[in-house]
């Protein structure tokens, strides 16, 4: 079960992230990220126990019109080779754990296998702040192809009618800075013949 310490980060993962977030292709918000929220989110674990893993959705509340981002990331306590450059969001210096790397989780092969095991239900979701805690608000409605599939995570967040989501798509929620919830589609999956390109890293949107 994901355990979460009660320490400090320095810089925090806000502070790496009003940096890292706008230079991103996908980013819809404003030029600058200067007013980032937490607005939800959650935990997977990592079967060996070394990687830290969450999908963080974060609000840029500057806007007129606050724009929702989901970002994956990945904490361990080593630089993670065979990666590009960009997939490092910044490295933080942990209360507890020490100096952390922190990378965009869907280029971390620990992430993306975790994420397609939750897809299949064979991952349970944790809460984003409280240890040893699951999250029953994260669901996988319906099923999952048979067989290879690809996962595709939405990167920019809208709200869907939970009535008419697609089998298989990961759906949970977050709350905008007004206070209002709101519950959308993270992530969807797809036959592996049927998808274009990599969606672990895609382009647009979904990466």
């Amino acid at each position: 079960m994901a355990s979460v310490h009660r320490t400090t980060m320095t810089p925090t993962k806000l502070e790496l992230l009003s940096d890292w977030l706008p230079k991103r292709s996908w980013y819809a918000g404003d030029t600058y990220a200067s007013d980032l929220v937490v607005a939800g989110g959650f935990r997977l674990d990592d079967p060996e126990g070394q990687v830290g893993i969450e999908f963080m959705v974060v609000v840029d509340a500057g806007p007129r019109e606050p724009v929702a981002h989901l970002v994956p990331m990945s904490y361990r306590g080593a630089e993670l080779e065979g990666v590009p450059g960009v997939a490092l969001i910044g490295t933080s210096q942990h209360g507890v754990l020490g100096t952390r790397w922190i990378y965009d989780g869907m280029y971390d092969p620990v992430v993306t296998a975790q994420l397609g095991a939750l897809m299949r239900g064979g991952a349970t979701p944790q809460h984003r702040s409280v240890s040893d805690t699951t999250d029953p608000t994260v669901v996988v409605h319906g099923g999952v192809p048979g067989g290879g599939f690809d996962v595709r995570v939405n990167r920019v967040l809208r709200p869907a009618d939970s009535t008419r989501t697609p089998s298989g798509s990961l759906v949970a929620g977050w709350t905008w800075p007004d206070g209002t919830a709101a519950r959308g589609v993270f992530a969807t999956v797809a036959p592996r013949e049927e998808a274009v390109g990599n969606p672990s890293y895609g382009s647009g949107p979904h990466a």
